[in-house]
């Protein structure tokens, strides 16, 4: 229960043993070595991000980002933008995005609230995952993240309403580079978890050209 207090300011019934709260700069930098658990994906150069919470009786700490310990598991990018979507409705979907050269973007992804099923296709015409695709959940929930280097196709269906997808990127957006490839693509066989019929996406996204084996989208 939150009632307005002296000065308009809210105060809540719920008592808190501030004694218990402690020094959360001197335990953070404690653990500070141990902020992030970084795991391969399946797909080449794809990772798995999962950086640590230290909670206490307020919430929790998390450092969601931190170049030094992405750069010490390979990730060695200077990330020059960073996007934000809201997306209303459960079952929306955007993609399958990407950049061709040279505005190719490595990006960083995760969901500061909300669920989605992110998916992503192997566009390397030189990897051994060409055409391949890779799904998994990512939540504010969990606060896992999502690592993808240039060559990659990307989209997401939200699996929340109201759901926040935020995402950082190697290079700017260019009108002229931006593309895509179909995401009901039958050759690439994604599945999403939901009936088409009842997917929220744009019309462009619909009308993108599908996945073409023979092309060297990159190299």
């Amino acid at each position: 229960m939150v009632e307005v207090g002296v000065n308009g300011l809210a105060s809540c019934h719920t008592p808190i043993n501030i004694a218990s709260i402690g020094d959360s700069t001197s335990s953070g930098s404690k653990l500070r070595g141990h902020a992030m658990n970084v795991s391969a994906a399946p797909l080449p150069g794809v990772l798995i991000l999962k950086p640590n919470r230290f909670p206490d009786v307020r919430g929790f700490f998390s450092e969601t980002y931190n170049k030094r310990q992405l750069k010490e598991a390979g990730i060695d990018i200077d990330f020059v933008q960073d996007n934000l979507t809201h997306n209303g409705p459960c079952l929306t979907l955007r993609g399958l995005h990407f950049q061709n050269d040279p505005f190719g973007q490595a990006k960083l992804l995760s969901v500061p609230k909300g669920t989605v099923l992110d998916v992503i296709v192997d566009l390397r015409r030189s990897s051994p995952g060409f055409g391949q695709h890779f799904s998994i959940k990512l939540s504010a929930e969990k606060g896992n993240q999502l690592f993808i280097p240039v060559g990659f196709a990307h989209g997401f269906i939200t699996l929340e309403p109201d759901t926040l997808f935020a995402y950082k990127v190697s290079d700017y957006y260019s009108a002229e580079h931006n593309t895509g490839i179909r995401f009901d693509d039958p050759l690439l066989g994604i599945d999403w978890g939901a009936d088409p019929k009842l997917i929220l996406t744009s019309n462009r996204d619909r009308e993108r050209p599908a996945f073409d084996p023979n092309k060297e989208y990159f190299v």
